[in-house]
């Protein structure tokens, strides 16, 4: 098991040659909101962009769409019929993703969870999308509700999980909230090597496994107990995933951005932090 430092940040952002092209450094999907949300996928798209992604694409229902891109001129925002995401989608859904995977040349990704709600129809669309793609996959909040009922769909595809302890629960049947840091580890390894996935466990001490390999991220701060700092953290593993980096290293390197970003934020706001400060924050872990 190792803990990770800012060492790991040295191996991903290198200096770009100057051939560079747009997708060189990726084209990320991000699959969320509905009716009533439209915060969750406007935070980690924004937030994959400060963390150096070329290119973002949100999918989303029609009103969660338009707010989106009414909120900065760099969201491509993609409207679909509907109040929330259900089976009728699916085709415009797997055209999208294959779309990405062919203008990037292979360094595309997706984010879906956020914002979508939890209704029958939404998570069985969720689940016949995720048995469907192959490109790396960030799976957060909905999302992970949606595989309690099949979480054979996510068996050795290059996916990111990255519940909360609640969730990680609703994933695995396992309670860990009260459990000691050594074994929590014990059970996020176990659990990333019955799924065959990569999950990343958010808490005061972050746990990334792939149930072969294992990592702790320390910091970060209680202030950031905020809604939408999950968001932004699935935003920044989503841009490192369109990189070209495994879910494992993804996983590491963007719980320490985020929790350095945190920490940097709550040490002048405190109470007053907020998820977009986070992502404003972004810019100066990644170049320090």
């Amino acid at each position: 098991m190792e803990e990770i430092t800012r060492d790991i940040l040295k191996n991903i952002y290198k200096p770009r040659p100057a051939n560079a092209k747009k997708y060189d450094a990726g084209l990320l999907l991000v699959i969320g909101g509905s009716d009533f949300y439209s915060g969750s996928p406007a935070l980690s798209a924004l937030a994959a962009f400060k963390s150096g992604v070329d290119m973002v694409r949100v999918i989303a229902p029609k009103r969660a769409a338009d707010i989106i891109a009414s909120l900065s001129p760099i969201l491509a925002a993609y409207p679909l019929e509907g109040k929330w995401l259900t089976d009728q989608h699916l085709a415009t859904l797997i055209s999208m993703t294959e779309s990405a995977k062919t203008v990037a040349k292979g360094k595309a990704a997706v984010v879906i969870g956020g914002g979508m709600g939890r209704t029958e129809e939404t998570q069985k669309a969720i689940l016949e999308y995720l048995a469907q793609v192959s490109l790396p996959v960030v799976i957060d909040a909905d999302a992970i509700h949606a595989l309690r009922k099949n979480s054979a769909v996510i068996a050795g595809k290059p996916f990111l999980i990255t519940p909360h302890t609640y969730e990680f629960f609703m994933l695995t049947s396992q309670e860990i909230y009260q459990l000691s840091e050594e074994e929590k580890i014990k059970q996020v390894e176990n659990e990333a090597k019955r799924l065959n996935t990569t999950i990343l466990l958010k808490g005061m001490v972050d746990i990334i496994s792939d149930g072969k390999e294992t990592a702790i991220i320390r910091g970060g701060s209680p202030y950031m107990a905020k809604g939408g700092t999950g968001d932004v953290l699935a935003g920044i593993c989503g841009s490192l995933l369109a990189r070209g980096c495994s879910p494992f290293e993804a996983g590491c390197a963007a719980s320490f951005i985020n929790k350095k970003a945190g920490e940097a934020v709550a040490q002048e706001l405190k109470e007053a932090l907020t998820a977009t400060d986070l992502i404003d924050a972004l810019p100066a872990i990644i170049k320090s």
